[in-house]
C-alpha cells in the first residue's frame, strides 16, 4: 500500500489562525510563531471548526476495495476512486491478510478462489459482457487506488477513528501514514496525537 500527498493548503496553520482571530478580531496578536499556541488552545477548548479552513489530498493507492468500502463512509471528505467499469481487472492484483497468508490451509483456499475469480471474470468478458457487469464477479480483495480529499478537522477524526487499536488493520495501516505525513506539513494541528510504532496504531495524549 501507498500513500502519497498530493496537495496541502499552504501555509494552513497560518490561515487557521489568520481564520480564527475573526472571531474576537484579535489580529493584532499574530506573530512569528503564534499559530502553534492558538492552535493548541482551540483544539483544548475544543473548538476544532476553525480547521475546517485547511485541505489535504491524499492519493492511496495498492489497497482493497474492502479498505475504500470503510474510508467513503466518511461522508465529509471527496473521492475520486478507482472505476471497475472503466477500468479491465483481467489482471487484478490482491489483498491477502496475514491470518490467512500464514495459516497454510487458508492461505490455498483464498488463492483457489481469487484464481476463479479472476477465470469467471475473464470468461464474462470473453463472452463479450461488459466491465461493468463483469465486475460483479470480483471480491472485496482486489486492489484499487483512490484520492481522498478533507479537511484537517476531518483528517482528525478519520486518524483517530481509524487509528485506534480496534480498528481493521488495513485502515489502521492507511491511518498511520496518513497522520506520519500530516504530522510533517501541519505538526501543530496534530500535536496531541502519536504513533504506537511497534503496534502499529495512534494514540491521543
Amino acid at each position: 500500500m501507498k500513500v502519497e500527498l498530493l496537495s496541502i493548503t499552504p501555509d494552513a496553520e497560518k490561515l487557521i489562525e489568520r481564520a480564527g482571530r475573526t472571531s474576537h478580531l484579535s489580529f493584532e496578536k499574530q506573530g512569528k510563531d503564534t499559530e502553534k499556541k492558538f492552535i493548541k488552545m482551540i483544539i483544548k477548548l475544543g473548538h476544532e471548526s476553525v480547521l475546517e479552513h485547511a485541505y489535504a489530498t491524499f492519493r492511496i493507492s495498492g489497497v482493497s476495495r474492502a479498505l475504500t468500502h470503510q474510508l467513503v463512509r466518511h461522508r465529509l471528505c471527496s473521492y475520486t476512486q478507482q472505476s471497475q467499469r472503466y477500468v479491465s481487472e483481467s489482471n487484478f492484483n490482491y489483498i491477502e491478510p496475514e491470518s490467512i497468508k500464514n495459516d497454510k490451509e487458508a492461505h490455498h483456499i483464498f488463492r483457489c478462489f481469487l484464481d476463479k475469480a479472476r477465470e469467471t471474470y475473464c470468461k464474462l468478458r470473453e463472452l463479450g459482457i461488459e466491465n461493468e457487469d463483469a465486475r460483479f464477479a470480483l471480491p472485496n480483495a482486489v486492489c484499487g487506488e483512490i484520492v481522498v480529499t478533507a479537511n484537517l478537522r476531518e483528517w482528525r477524526h478519520i486518524v483517530e477513528l481509524r487509528g485506534s487499536p480496534g480498528a481493521q488493520w488495513e485502515i489502521r495501516e492507511i491511518a498511520v501514514q496518513i497522520l506520519r505525513i500530516l504530522k510533517e506539513y501541519v505538526s501543530t494541528v496534530f500535536f496531541d496525537f502519536e504513533i504506537d510504532e511497534k503496534e502499529r496504531v495512534i494514540r491521543r495524549v
